[in-house]
């Protein structure tokens, strides 16, 4: 299966270990992610201004690669960059008017029709691949692990990948790949954004919260799927005040990674908290 892909700013730099993962987790499912050419940011934050239509140009423009590529269909891995596309894509979709003005202003590009789908790669495995028919060679058994969504892969509703109260697309996910996964109530809180940059104490208290109570329902780790909640929940650990004992923080691609048997660059130097001694510790490196 071919589809193409649009990997956004992070996943070529903090994030690349994400991105490498999925690239080699595709290439062992039979999906080949097609990047978009000349791909732009985008946009990081999606607009809520009504008429504020010069920041829906970037993820439009994106959009509008998809199109002249000859596809209906793009699939992202940031939840940060899933958000903003699908939300752009719904307004001009449901907005005539707004997509007339927007395809006038950017005279130098073909006209977006509107017929992309936009599909976060949790959606694209579940629905395409299925979770249950992963080929499975290391069972992440021993594992407990709590599935962190945050705030973009479920909110607004409209553009919620599942259900935006009670997800279970990456538990059922972790349990096809043997993980035990346990719940916890601060799985759709958000980690604090990006008030990292300037209100660090309100994301540390954020991640100190996060953390004790997934380690409180017994969880060895947390996984997730967006770059600035991995940084905040990973990193922003050494600024946590109060004790915190390390917990690793992966992205779900590093778990498919490793059940899946494809190799042992999991790109762990760009963690905080190291994740290896978690996983010698429970025999699933050797």
């Amino acid at each position: 299966m071919k589809i193409p892909y649009y990997p956004g700013c992070t996943l070529k730099s903090t994030a690349k270990n994400f991105e490498d993962t999925t690239r080699a987790v595709s290439e062992a499912l039979d999906i080949e992610l097609l990047e978009l050419p000349r791909w732009n940011c985008c946009g990081t934050v999606y607009s809520l201004s009504d008429d504020d239509l010069i920041h829906q140009l970037a993820p439009i423009r994106n959009l509008i690669r998809v199109q002249e590529m000859g596809y209906e269909r793009v699939t992202t891995l940031c939840s940060m960059c899933y958000n903003t596309l699908e939300q752009a894509n719904q307004l001009v979709k449901s907005d005539p008017e707004k997509l007339e003005k927007m395809n006038a202003f950017m005279d130098t590009e073909e006209d977006y029709r509107g017929g992309v789908e936009v599909i976060h790669y949790l959606s694209l495995l579940r629905d395409t691949v299925g979770f249950e028919e992963l080929p499975v060679k290391t069972p992440l058994d021993g594992l407990t692990v709590v599935p962190y969504y945050g705030c973009l892969l479920l909110r607004p509703e409209e553009v919620s990948i599942d259900n935006p109260e009670k997800p279970t697309i990456m538990t059922e996910l972790l349990s096809a790949l043997g993980a035990e996964v346990v719940d916890h109530p601060y799985k759709l809180e958000c980690c604090g954004s990006y008030h990292t940059v300037d209100y660090r104490d309100v994301v540390c208290e954020k991640t100190y919260s996060i953390l004790t109570s997934a380690r409180s329902r017994g969880a060895d780790a947390v996984v997730l799927s967006c770059p600035l909640c991995e940084f905040n929940l990973d990193f922003r650990q050494k600024d946590v005040e109060r004790e915190l004992a390390p917990m690793p923080i992966f992205y779900f691609s590093q778990l498919l990674y490793l059940a899946l048997g494809i190799g042992d660059d999991f790109g762990f130097v760009q963690h905080y908290v190291d994740p290896e001694p978690l996983f010698r510790e429970k025999g699933l490196l050797r």
